[in-house]
């Protein structure tokens, strides 16, 4: 993507208590990312390099003093060996079981890029093994992505409304219509576009394992 995402409305997955109906409180993203850093055992300068950013960048992201582009929030992701939504997801503590999280259509967490229009659903659970979300897919043309999306994990695609071209590093671009899905390799370099006369609308679920 060449242009920057809306920082106001960058994603929060919300910490869960633990504590039936305790108030959700959103995850620090400086904070994440700084443990995240710490966790390969870098430096600021090492993490920087990792990433491709300015040493001055990574270390205002860490101390909340500035809200990172898009561009910047895949960098990250790509230096760290994560997905862009593995940054908004705190780190993986003892399971829980007998959970549950219920999503009312349109009450998602919000997150605008100048491609799609993600929902994240089921927002309030944390330590979660998938991520869904609904995404409106705006791009039209290959040509609007700033090469391929790709992460760790694996991703399930079901296409809800419209039609859409699946375009992969390793296949054929291929069309999908309400009602068509695809099972892939997320690290497989990956883009999708609306070839619909309206945004498409999609089901993505991606594993955070």
């Amino acid at each position: 993507m060449t242009k920057s995402t809306d920082n106001a409305r960058l994603i929060r997955i919300a910490r869960a208590s633990g504590e039936e109906g305790a108030p959700a409180e959103p995850i620090d993203l400086g904070k994440r990312v700084r443990d995240l850093r710490k966790a390969k055992g870098w430096t600021l300068e090492q993490a920087a390099v990792q990433a491709g950013l300015a040493r001055s960048t990574l270390s205002k992201i860490e101390n909340g003093q500035m809200s990172p582009t898009y561009e910047a929030l895949k960098k990250l992701a790509e230096g760290l060996a994560i997905s862009v939504p593995q940054l908004f997801t705190p780190a993986a503590q003892a399971q829980v079981n007998g959970r549950m999280a219920v999503t009312k259509s349109g009450e998602g967490q919000a997150h605008l890029t100048t491609t799609y229009e993600h929902e994240l659903l089921a927002g309030a659970l944390t330590r979660k093994q998938m991520l869904p979300y609904r995404a409106r897919i705006r791009a039209r043309r290959i040509e609007e992505f700033d090469g391929w999306v790709r992460h760790e994990g694996e991703e399930f695609l079901y296409v809800l409304t419209g039609i859409v071209t699946l375009f992969t590093e390793f296949y054929e671009p291929v069309e999908l219509r309400r009602g068509d899905s695809a099972y892939y390799d997320a690290a497989m370099g990956h883009n999708v576009v609306s070839v619909s006369p309206e945004d498409a609308t999609v089901l993505w679920v991606t594993s955070l394992a």
